[in-house]
């Protein structure tokens, strides 16, 4: 998986707003556990389906910066999120006053330092922690699958 670099996924957001296309950013947490790479998957409120934790930018907030804050608002984690872009995936947007439209997402690794008990959605999504092959099998998006059943922090971890 090659990751984009802070200076292309400026571009991409710059072009997409220009044009008046939606954009969100999301956090794909991970941890490595007895050895093994591990994602954490959250459900969203009004479907239940599996997907990582996204929201829309955030003023004065760089785009790996807002994955963090709504990583922390929808999961309560803490962690450390990467520059780097791992990709991207679209999906159309199936409630609220954005119904209907198409939404690209930029998708950043954010490495999980702390799962807190109580943070701004808790109650509202479950949280689980999969391996990447079995978190893929679980989410309804297949370009995100993709994404996850690809995903090796090797990739990125010169690039602290």
């Amino acid at each position: 998986m090659g990751l984009l670099d802070p200076a292309t996924t400026t571009t991409m957001i710059r072009k997409a707003q220009k044009r008046g296309k939606n954009i969100q950013f999301a956090a794909l947490p991970y941890r490595i556990h007895k050895g093994k790479t591990e994602v954490l998957l959250i459900t969203s409120r009004g479907t239940r389906q599996w997907l990582l934790p996204k929201g829309w930018p955030m003023a004065d907030l760089k785009p790996h910066k807002t994955a963090a804050q709504e990583a922390w608002e929808e999961a309560g984690i803490l962690g450390r999120a990467r520059k780097h872009c791992l990709g991207t995936y679209r999906y159309r947007k199936t409630r609220g006053p954005k119904r209907g439209q198409a939404i690209q997402v930029l998708v950043y690794p954010l490495e999980v330092d702390k799962l807190a008990r109580r943070y701004p959605e808790t109650g509202q999504r479950d949280r689980k922690w999969l391996r990447p092959k079995k978190a893929a099998k679980r989410i309804a998006h297949p370009d995100l699958a993709n994404l996850v059943l690809r995903f090796d922090p090797a990739t990125f971890a010169s690039n602290r």
